[in-house]
């Protein structure tokens, strides 16, 4: 386990996909993820099995909240298509629970994973991409420490319209920077 102040992030268990498959059917959670169709069961326990081979660094984690003397499963997030050479790895997240929105945990949790694999892993840049029509997202990203790097245009098809994709990133000399700084 790795923990923060209010989560901690914990491997992801058979028993959690039930859990995911009702998040990942939410049409107000989706609108912020790459998926865009409701999935079903099969489809998840298909993804479990394929996620237990990957690197167990490459293999994401579920994000939990303390809630009174217990622990709450609010999303999930990892790191991806990790570049050894470069050291480098994409991040992504989700927050499934909406009774966990725009409170921080998003933040909180993405600064854990950042702190895992600026320290733990040796990283050396760490990148995200998000939908320019995700204001919300982005400005927790960027109180993470992220900074935008491009642009994809109309990368994205959604609702019969047409939307850029934001690439954003932090090196581990600016994660290191801001944490001296907010020390």
């Amino acid at each position: 386990m790795i923990y923060g102040e209010r989560i901690r992030l914990v491997a992801i268990e058979r028993e959690d996909l039930l859990l995911f498959v009702k998040w990942f059917n939410d049409p107000e959670v989706r609108e912020g993820l790459a998926m865009y169709l409701p999935m079903s069961l099969a489809q998840e326990e298909k993804w479990f099995e394929e996620m237990l081979t990957r690197d167990p660094n490459a293999q994401p984690l579920n994000i939990e909240a303390r809630q009174d003397d217990d622990w709450v499963k609010i999303g999930n997030m990892g790191l991806f298509d990790f570049d050894h050479r470069a050291r480098s790895a994409e991040l992504g997240i989700s927050i499934g629970n909406k009774d966990f929105w725009n409170q921080g945990y998003g933040t909180e949790a993405i600064t854990l994973l950042l702190r895992h694999g600026f320290e733990t892993l040796n990283l050396n840049r760490i990148m995200l991409q998000v939908y320019a029509d995700n204001p919300r997202a982005i400005r927790c990203y960027e109180k993470a420490g992220f900074v935008y790097e491009g642009r994809l245009r109309q990368a994205r098809y959604h609702n019969g319209q047409y939307y850029d994709i934001l690439n954003m990133g932090i090196l581990k000399e600016e994660w290191a920077l801001g944490r001296d700084v907010n020390a």
